[in-house]
C-alpha cells in the first residue's frame, strides 16, 4: 500500500525502530524516539543497497518520491546513485571554494613568485588595479565552473567601449593565463573560456612612439630647462637623463651606492634594468649571473650626482627622493610633468630623451654598437645577441663626454659647432667615413677627431670651437634666449599651480558645495577664478574665509565686464604701504574693507590702462 501525507504525519514512536514501505523501493524509517527519515533501497551489482533521501518533515512525501525516481533513473543508466550524490556534493563544495576571486588570488600569488618588478606601471601592480575596477565587481563570487566566454566578452567589450583598447588587450591575455592556470589547479575544470577572445578584438590604434627632439631643437629646450621654475632636483633629473641616456625608471631607482665617482661610472644592477630583467625571467638566471649595466659619466653628469649626494640625508634611500618621504623615490610623473610645464607636452617625454640621444649620436657618426650599449638596447643580430652593457666602456666614456660638451655648445647657441659630424680614426686610418671627408675642410669647420686605440687623455675637444662647459647646478652668466611671452607664461603657470589655488572640484569639497554650484558662482561673478590655456580653472582658497570672500565679491561687482581676472588676482596679492607692506588679501579686516576694495580696484584700472596702451599687446591668459 502507498503512503499518504496524513499517514506519514501521524506515524508515532513505539519505543523501537520500525519501517513503513511505500513503493518502488521508497520507505519511511521511524526511530524509537519518533525521528522520521526517507530511504531508498535498490540493487547494485547483485547486492542490496540503501541510501538516505532526507528527513521528514523537511522532505515531504512528494519530494521523497521525486528523489527516489531520480535515483531509480540513475540505476537504470548504470550509475550508482549514492556515488553520484557524493560526486555532486564534492562538485558543489569545489564550486563554492573555487570562486573566480579565489582562483585569481592563487594565480596572482603564483605570478608574484617570479622576478617581476614592483612599481605603479609594472604588470604586478597593474593587474590588481585593473581587476579591482573592471573584473572583480562582476565575477568575484561566481564559481569558476560557471563562467562562460560570453561573460568574459562582456567585460572586455565594456573596456573597449570606454576607449581603452590597450587595457582590453592586456585583460584578454590575463584571462587566458588565469584560466590556463585554473585548468591545472581546479579539479574538474575542463575548458578555457578565455581562449580565442582575440578573434573579436577591436583593432589596436597605431603605435605612438615617444616623441623626441632633433638637434636643431636642443638650444631652445636647454635654455628653457636652465630656467625651469620648479624644484632644482627635477631640473637636474632631466639633465642627467640627457647626459646618460638611462631610462626614467633606472634614474628613479638610482641609489647612492650605484655611483663610483672616482672611476666616473654608474653601475646599475641587472634587476633594475628592463632588458636585463626580461633576460633573467626568460632564462631563469640569477641577477649575479648577468653583468650589470655600466654607464660612464661625463664631467657634467658627475657634477649633478655629486651635488645630489651632498644634499642627501641619512634617511634617504634614493638619489632623487620623493617630496613626501625620503624613503620614497621621485614620482614617475614628475619628469613628464616638468616637460609639460616647459611647453613640451606632445613634443618630448622622459623616455623620448633616449630617442633624442640615439638619433643625435647616430647622426653625428658614432658606431651603432656604442650607442646601443650606452642605451642598453638588445642587439638585434642573433649571431652576436649578447648584452654589451659592460662593453665599450672607455669608448662610450669619450662619446658621452663629447655629447655633454656638445650640449653645452647647443645651450650657448653654437649650433653649427655642436652639430659637426665626427670622424673616427683607428691609428690614423678612418673607419667611419662621412661626406665631409670627401672635400677639404676649412680650419673653422674641421670635424672633431677621436682616436679609439689610444687611452683617454682628458675629454675630447671639438675643433670647431672651444668648449665653455656650463655648470649643471649653478646658473651660468649667459642669459638664455627666452622671449617675454615664454617668461610671462612660465611665471603665470607657477602661480596657477601654487598650493592655495585649488581646482574647482577640490574647492567644492572644502566649501561643502557641488562642483556645479561652484561653477555657477564663478560664472555669476561671486567667486574669483584664474585659468591658463587648457589647464583648467583654479579658485584661490582665500575665499573660504567669509571676510576675504566678501572683499572679493565686492571687488567683482565693481569691475567692468570682461576684465582679466589675473589683474584682480595680482592686485590682491601686491604689497601696499598703506597696509605696512602687506597685501590687501592678507591685511583685510572689517574696519579697512572699503580701503582694500578701493586699492584693488584702482590697481586693476591702472593695469588695464597700461595693457591697452601697449603695442603690441601680450596675449591674455585668462
Amino acid at each position: 500500500m502507498a503512503l499518504t501525507d496524513m499517514f506519514v504525519r501521524q506515524a508515532k514512536a513505539t519505543g523501537k525502530d520500525y519501517t513503513i514501505p511505500d513503493f518502488d523501493g521508497l520507505s519511511l524509517a521511524v526511530s524509537d524516539k519518533g525521528t522520521k527519515s526517507w530511504h531508498f533501497r535498490y540493487t547494485w551489482l547483485g547486492r542490496q543497497k540503501r541510501m538516505s533521501l532526507g528527513t521528514y518533515p523537511e522532505i515531504s512525501l512528494r519530494e521523497a518520491r521525486e528523489r527516489r525516481d531520480n535515483a531509480r533513473a540513475l540505476v537504470a543508466k548504470g550509475i550508482n546513485p549514492q556515488r553520484q550524490r557524493e560526486k555532486d556534493r564534492r562538485i558543489a563544495t569545489q564550486a563554492e571554494q573555487n570562486t573566480f576571486e579565489a582562483v585569481y588570488d592563487k594565480w596572482l600569488a603564483f605570478r608574484a613568485q617570479g622576478r617581476l618588478k614592483k612599481g605603479r606601471q609594472t604588470t604586478l601592480s597593474m593587474i590588481p588595479r585593473i581587476f579591482k575596477n573592471d573584473i572583480l565587481p562582476s565575477l568575484r563570487k561566481r564559481s569558476i565552473y560557471e563562467i562562460t566566454r560570453a561573460d568574459l566578452l562582456e567585460i572586455v567589450g565594456r573596456i573597449e567601449k570606454r576607449g581603452a583598447p590597450s587595457i582590453a588587450e592586456k585583460v584578454r591575455t590575463w584571462f587566458n593565463q588565469l584560466f590556463r592556470y585554473a585548468l591545472v589547479i581546479v579539479p574538474g575544470l575542463e575548458q578555457n573560456p578565455a581562449s580565442d577572445l582575440d578573434v573579436v578584438a577591436m583593432p589596436q590604434p597605431p603605435v605612438r612612439h615617444n616623441p623626441f627632439l632633433r638637434m636643431p631643437e636642443l638650444p631652445e629646450f636647454l635654455q628653457l630647462l636652465r630656467k625651469y621654475p620648479g624644484k632644482l632636483k627635477t631640473q637636474l633629473g632631466l639633465r642627467l637623463l640627457l647626459l646618460t641616456g638611462v631610462r626614467t625608471g633606472e634614474l628613479r631607482l638610482a641609489t647612492p651606492d650605484q655611483f663610483h665617482l672616482d672611476d666616473g661610472l654608474w653601475i646599475i644592477p641587472p634587476e633594475v634594468v628592463k632588458q636585463l630583467e626580461l633576460k633573467m625571467q626568460k632564462e631563469n638566471v640569477r641577477p649575479e649571473d648577468i653583468p650589470p649595466y655600466i654607464v660612464p659619466l661625463s664631467v657634467q653628469a658627475i657634477e649633478i650626482v655629486r651635488h645630489m649626494l651632498d644634499q642627501s640625508k641619512p634617511a634617504q634611500t634614493y638619489l632623487f627622493p620623493g617630496d613626501k618621504s625620503l624613503k620614497q623615490r621621485i614620482s614617475e610623473n614628475t619628469l613628464n610633468k616638468a616637460l609639460h610645464r616647459l611647453g613640451y607636452e606632445g613634443r618630448l617625454t622622459g623616455h623620448g630623451i633616449r630617442g633624442t640621444i640615439s638619433t643625435a649620436l647616430n647622426e653625428l657618426g658614432y658606431p651603432e654598437k656604442w650607442v646601443d650599449a650606452q642605451l642598453s638596447h638588445v642587439d638585434p643580430n642573433q649571431v652576436r645577441a649578447t648584452y654589451n652593457h659592460a662593453k665599450y666602456v672607455e669608448q662610450r666614456r669619450r662619446m658621452m663626454q663629447d655629447w655633454a660638451d656638445r650640449l653645452d655648445l647647443f645651450e650657448q647657441g653654437q649650433v653649427e659647432a655642436a652639430s659637426t659630424l665626427l670622424t673616427i680614426q683607428l691609428d690614423g686610418f678612418p673607419v667611419v667615413a662621412t661626406e665631409a671627408e670627401e672635400q677639404p675642410l676649412s680650419a673653422a669647420r674641421a670635424a672633431p677627431t677621436l682616436v679609439v686605440s689610444q687611452p683617454l687623455q682628458g675629454a675630447m675637444a671639438l675643433a670647431t670651437a672651444p668648449v665653455q662647459r656650463l655648470s649643471a647646478v649653478r646658473v651660468p652668466k649667459i642669459e638664455p634666449a627666452i622671449s617675454n611671452v615664454q617668461r610671462e607664461r612660465m611665471i603665470l603657470l607657477d602661480i596657477l599651480e601654487a598650493p592655495h589655488n585649488l581646482s574647482v572640484a577640490d574647492y567644492a569639497k572644502l566649501a561643502g558645495k557641488s562642483r556645479r554650484w561652484i561653477t555657477y558662482e564663478i560664472q555669476a561673478g561671486n567667486l574669483l577664478s584664474i585659468s591658463l590655456g587648457n589647464r583648467g580653472q583654479r579658485v584661490p582658497d582665500w575665499q573660504l574665509d567669509p571676510l576675504k570672500r566678501r572683499l572679493i565679491q565686492t571687488i567683482l561687482k565693481q569691475m567692468p565686464p570682461g576684465v582679466d581676472t589675473w589683474h584682480i588676482y595680482h592686485a590682491l596679492i601686491r604689497p601696499n604701504d598703506l597696509f605696512q607692506g602687506q597685501s590687501p588679501i592678507e591685511a583685510v579686516t572689517p574696519e579697512n574693507l572699503h580701503l582694500a576694495v578701493h586699492l584693488v580696484c584702482s590697481a586693476v584700472s591702472e593695469r588695464v590702462v597700461q595693457r591697452d596702451s601697449r603695442t603690441p599687446q601680450l596675449p591674455r591668459y585668462a
